[in-house]
């Protein structure tokens, strides 16, 4: 038989795909491809991680003998330059002659480089190839400000690049409006904007860009409205241009405005030429997303084939993280009255804005935009794209069912059809995930991948393939171990009791022996905290320091307008008046704010990185210690003034409370935890509301376990009564350990014990009455943590090494960020609000 001979021009990601679609279908296909450059296919969507540590191999689609293994010809560094359509041939720039009886152009596309006076300056770049980031990372090495020219998708993550540089400042100029205008709207805009500010990012919108400034290098930009932008680096990633010149050339029809234009079959002008990626044009669309394009790759793999697979245009929607922060769009994010009715949640402070789009008649849901936390959007997008009918209350989809009428995550899986797409890059659905459970053994999320594709493109959808794969498993009976990652097919318990058992004191260490891979977001500040929990080292020794969560690596919380907070430790919120005059002459000193918090404590906030060990040797000096209102740990223990001084006082709870706060502080755990001391039934320490409250009674105290405040509010439960103080702490060393033991990542007491079986008779069970015959080693073990307890802050000031990560910028370590505005108020600093440029 003879075999057809396919001429693939273009080694991106979707040429790549249809190399593997096709084969993957028949083996009557001679493969040529043609590649610009001089590596094989790698990952663009995940390119800006190339400046986090990931190398250029870690990015490739696979391996070097995959082409040779699957009787693929491949030419690389060698593009065509020249299509003969009449005789059917190729004519690459290396003088390569190649004949074909199908032709696919995989060229994608280019950056688009606006015509802009000194845009051939040195120091400007494209965002595109491995080679661009290569040349960007050389010239970032000798250079303080870099500016990215873009605003959409690109251009941002072309800004968390020059962020990863380490850079000075970073800016982003935007010609319209605000970020992002083709994904969210101005209001969620606002609200992104504002959390990147915070993360150390300048925003410039509403802004043209009139010329480059700079003899023979960059210095400026110039925008219309005469202002000038000092920097030493432009990154241009606004947008991009379809590669046709081949097509045009060569003489196939293609768009006004570029892009070759295809049928629903991929095929051009030409019924033997098809067009698949960024480079085809489908009923007036250029598809910029990596998902559409594999799509294309598929659809013209099956016509080759003989298989009847139309392109039907492609869902647009999306899910990123940009620069740590979580945005998505889906459906029709922009529809409003009088089309659909819109539901809008937004909280400024925590940076979170989400918004739903719904019919008329309030039976579906057509679209929405979620940013700052975006955990909901793969069900929200199937909800869309399957019709699936609205809840009574549409707005539980943003805010979280009440009443106690939650819509289980498992019944919202069960309600999608077989045929719902879950991985829209591979075009995988739920039918094929849930036989792969079911039929394949795959019980990890790397075994679906492996055995379907899902979740191998961009990524956005492997947390709803993960939680389909634990709800087949147990409609079949099996037991769910809720690992961790992909890189730790373990769970947070089993984790916790390895890293104990084989004595792993880092990140490193706990990857190397139990886990694969290079680590992500997930683990990292997980195992952190499991390090943390189990020895109480300082965290930011060498080996853990790179894998906390944020907060932790500066030892504060990083606020609005790029500054931080000062909270020392004030136990049991009893403070001397030589103390007092200390954190005022200290706030004074470095400008801060003051606030007394609702924990008893004196808050200090808009503190420059670099100044932050300079107050806390000042506040160590006067006896202050680490309040740790940056970690997962004990915050506070809030205590009324008790017998002290209250008449109505059973017991000394002011004493009580700092004995308490200062045996559990720095304990790291699952989530942040609370406490409270009561001195009467009166409550007015409110111990009732915290993770583990005490209240005095006669015979002694009443301990409650398992209350906090925040979004959810509720009350704590009893556990004991009448104990002593000896007996009290004893049993929270139990409640404490057990619940670091057993808890979800970021699970609070509260919702720990609400998923408990058995509920607070169990808990009781195993605390009071040693159940588990665990509560002399849990008490053994809190005995060792709080032996080996040491001042963070004391610890960082005293380590010239770890003093070296104080400072905003690494080539100026004593000046201070220009960027953090204030304004007043009420007689003190606040941020400075921020508004558009």
């Amino acid at each position: 038989m003879k075999h057809i001979k396919v001429v693939v021009i273009g080694n991106g990601m979707v040429g790549f795909k249809f190399c593997e679609k096709i084969i993957g279908k028949s083996q009557n296909f001679n493969l040529v491809v043609f590649g610009e450059e001089s590596r094989m296919a790698y990952d663009r969507v995940h390119l800006s991680e190339y400046f986090n540590g990931k190398s250029a191999e870690n990015l490739s689609l696979t391996s070097g003998d995959w082409y040779t293994k699957n009787g693929i010809k491949l030419y690389l560094g060698d593009p065509v330059k020249e299509i003969n359509r009449v005789d059917k041939t190729v004519y690459s720039f290396n003088g390569l002659t190649v004949s074909y009886d199908y032709l696919i152009i995989a060229t994608g596309s280019s950056p688009f480089v606006p015509d802009i006076p000194g845009i051939d300056k040195d120091g400007v770049f494209v965002y595109r190839t491995i080679e661009d980031l290569d040349l960007i990372r050389n010239y970032a090495a000798n250079i303080n400000i870099g500016t990215v020219l873009g605003g959409g998708l690109l251009g941002l993550e072309a800004a968390k690049a020059l962020m990863d540089l380490k850079l000075r400042e970073t800016n982003v100029v935007e010609f319209a409006s605000h970020l992002m205008p083709r994904q969210i709207d101005s209001a969620g805009s606002g609200v992104l904007q504002n959390k990147l500010k915070t993360l150390g990012l300048n925003i410039y919108t509403n802004k043209g860009t009139s010329s480059i400034e700079g003899t023979n290098q960059i210095n400026a930009l110039k925008f219309n409205d005469g202002l000038e932008l000092k920097t030493d680096m432009l990154v241009i990633s606004a947008g991009i241009r379809p590669r046709d010149e081949l097509a045009k050339l060569s003489g196939l029809e293609v768009g006004t405005r570029g892009g070759i234009i295809v049928n629903e079959y991929m095929q051009t002008s030409d019924p033997a030429v098809f067009a698949v990626g960024e480079c085809a044009l489908f009923d007036h669309n250029i598809y910029g997303l990596i998902a559409p394009g594999y799509e294309m790759a598929e659809v013209a793999a099956a016509k080759l084939c003989n298989e009847h697979k139309p392109f039907k245009g492609f869902d647009m929607s999306t899910k990123l993280k940009l620069i740590g922060v979580d945005v998505a769009s889906f459906g029709d994010p922009f529809t409003t009255e009088p089309e659909s009715r819109t539901i809008l949640f937004e909280d400024s402070h925590k940076g979170i804005y989400k918004r739903i789009n719904i019919s008329n008649d309030g039976k579906h849901l057509l679209g929405g935009i979620l940013i700052g936390e975006a955990e909901a959007y793969n069900m929200l997008l199937q909800t869309v794209n399957n019709k699936i009918l609205l809840p009574t209350n549409p707005e539980d989809l943003i805010l979280g069912s009440r009443g106690g009428n939650d819509q289980t995550e498992n019944t919202g899986l069960a309600g999608l059809p077989d045929d719902a797409l879950i991985c829209s890059c591979e075009g995988v659905s739920k039918v094929r995930i849930c036989n792969a459970v079911t039929e394949n053994s795959c019980e990890s999320v790397e075994a679906i991948k492996k055995c379907t594709k899902a979740g191998t493109g961009c990524g956005g959808c492997v947390p709803m393939i993960k939680d389909l794969m634990l709800h087949t498993m147990k409609q079949n009976g099996k037991y769910v171990r809720n690992v961790v990652c992909e890189h730790f097919q373990l769970s947070r318990q089993e984790l916790y009791d390895l890293i104990k058992i084989h004595n792993l004191k880092n990140y490193e260490q706990v990857l190397n022996n139990l886990g694969e891979g290079d680590g992500c977001e997930v683990c990292k500040p997980l195992v952190s905290s499991l390090l943390a929990s189990l020895w109480n080292d300082m965290i930011l020794k060498k080996g853990n320091d790179t894998a906390q969560d944020s907060n932790d690596r500066f030892l504060a919380n990083i606020q609005k307008g790029g500054t931080y907070s000062v909270v020392p430790r004030i136990p049991g919120g009893e403070i001397t008046p030589e103390k007092l005059m200390v954190i005022g002459e200290i706030a004074k000193k470095y400008s801060l704010y003051t606030k007394i918090t609702g924990g008893q404590r004196i808050d200090m906030f808009g503190a420059h990185l670099s100044d932050l060990p300079l107050i806390w040797k000042e506040l160590i000096d006067a006896g202050f210690e680490s309040g740790h209102a940056y970690g997962k740990a004990l915050r506070t223990v809030k205590s009324c003034v008790g017998s002290t001084w209250c008449r109505f006082g059973l017991n000394d709870s002011v004493s009580y409370a700092i004995r308490i706060e200062e045996r559990y502080r720095g304990l790291r755990a699952p989530h942040k935890f609370k406490s409270a001391v009561s001195g009467c039934i009166r409550e007015c320490a409110e111990a009732q509301s915290k993770d583990f409250g005490i209240i005095a009674t006669e015979k002694g105290w009443n301990l409650y376990v398992c209350g906090n405040g925040g979004s959810k509010p509720q009350h704590a439960q009893l556990l004991a009564t009448d104990v002593d103080s000896d007996t009290c702490i004893r049993y929270i060393d139990r409640f404490l350990m057990f619940y670091i033991r057993t808890a979800d990542p970021l699970t609070r007491t509260a919702p720990w014990l609400s998923k408990m079986e058995g509920g607070i008779e169990y808990l009781r069970n195993v605390v009071i009455n040693d159940s588990l015959g665990m509560a002399g080693q849990w008490e053994s073990e809190m005995e060792t943590l709080v032996n080996n307890y040491q001042c963070e802050w004391k610890t960082a000031i005293e380590d010239p090494e770890i003093r070296k990560r104080f400072s905003h910028f690494a080539n100026a370590p004593e000046e201070k960020d220009p960027s953090v505005k204030f304004d007043e108020m009420r007689g003190q600093k606040k941020a400075a609000d921020w508004t558009l440029v």
